[in-house]
């Protein structure tokens, strides 16, 4: 059983920063790239974190994402802005994107931004985050590649097509709604396939439409488009309410792909050497527009710790809210280290070696 390393999160960010400024990025972007990349495993999120660092230097080695891109304004008001980041690195130009909605936000009590021609941007919750933390209430959402099959159908139709909303509260807490459209992320079948495990069953279908739990074969199909993907969130038919994730799958597009200009739907592809070319959404408002905002923040302690103290079931230790085990495990990652597979440290190093780079201790 691999049970994995703890490395210090500041070594490890800046581990992958001077992997990133090995592969020509200017150094703010390295870091802001290795910071979001690392957020992802110091909450646990490993689908999100530093086992991508591979496709991002194989983009960027074959040209398909560099840094240093100067994204393109499209659109802008008061309230709003549309890019096209001309295939920049979507994490450091989608902090920067939000950076500047929340400062847009603070003069007119609310900003959106849509972009597209994008890259791969990490966790979604990093940026509905930020907005929380300035006492508003943060929206971010993307399209990916193609993955995720339809309600009644057998082929993918849409991405993982993730949504992100985070709401601050006293005491440092926020809640943070941040998931997938579909029943998993690809990164979760990629962790399956590198630790090889059988996926469980109703995560995803094959080219046939069946139920399937060969991760290898699914990510090798998904790849080429043969046919099979990820179900939608709530699993297959209507049932358990497939149907419902499927529509929200679809909105994302609608929301960051419509808005933009960019690709969407079957369109968004990925290739051997990294991934497809993406569109995001980003949203901030002012807790003041609608009231006080220490008011508001009382209120939402007081459903948070309803929440907690709810009765768990028969056998299940606690009740949680969306981001806390999250949030919780980021807490245990600053105090012990950033917890990675043993497979992932292996690749770091050999990505290290080839850079001269020397991956941290334990």
């Amino acid at each position: 059983m691999d049970l994995g390393r703890r490395i210090d999160r500041k070594a490890l960010e800046q581990f992958c920063t001077d992997v990133f400024v090995k592969l020509g990025l200017p150094y703010e972007e390295a870091r802001d790239s290795s910071e979001i990349l690392v957020s992802a495993d110091a909450r646990g999120i490993a689908s999100h974190g530093v086992g991508r660092l591979w496709r991002y230097s194989n983009g960027i080695k074959k040209g398909i994402m560099s840094g240093n891109v100067q994204p393109t304004v499209l659109r802008e008001t008061p309230i709003s802005l549309v890019l096209d980041a001309n295939g920049a690195m979507g994490m450091s130009l989608s902090k920067k994107t939000m950076v500047r909605i929340i400062e847009k936000a603070r003069i007119s009590g609310a900003a959106f931004a849509s972009i597209r021609n994008s890259n791969h941007y990490g966790i979604a919750g990093y940026y509905s985050e930020m907005a929380a933390r300035e006492d508003m209430i943060g929206i971010c959402m993307t399209n990916t590649a193609a993955l995720g099959v339809p309600t009644f159908g057998r082929t993918a139709m849409f991405g993982t097509n993730p949504i992100a909303v985070s709401v601050p509260a006293h005491q440092e807490r926020m809640f943070t709604l941040d998931m997938s459209t579909t029943a998993v992320t690809r990164g979760k079948i990629e962790v399956y396939e590198r630790e090889g495990k059988v996926l469980p069953m109703g995560w995803a279908v094959d080219t046939t439409g069946a139920v399937t739990g060969d991760a290898g074969k699914l990510l090798d199909d998904m790849l080429y488009q043969r046919g099979g993907g990820l179900l939608p969130l709530g699993g297959a038919g209507e049932q358990f309410g497939g149907h419902k994730g499927y529509a929200l799958a679809v909105m994302v597009d609608i929301m960051t792909a419509i808005t933009s200009g960019g690709v969407f739907g079957k369109s968004v592809m990925d290739s051997e050497a990294t991934s497809a070319r993406v569109c995001h959404f980003f949203g901030a408002i002012r807790l003041d527009v609608f009231r006080d905002p220490e008011d508001l923040k009382s209120d939402m302690d007081r459903l948070l710790n309803e929440l907690n103290t709810a009765e768990p079931a028969e056998g299940c230790e606690r009740v949680y809210y969306a981001g806390q085990k999250e949030h919780e495990e980021q807490k245990r990652s600053d105090a012990q280290g950033v917890l990675l597979s043993e497979k992932v440290v292996q690749q770091l190093i050999n990505i290290g070696k080839e850079f001269s780079l020397t991956f941290p201790n334990t």
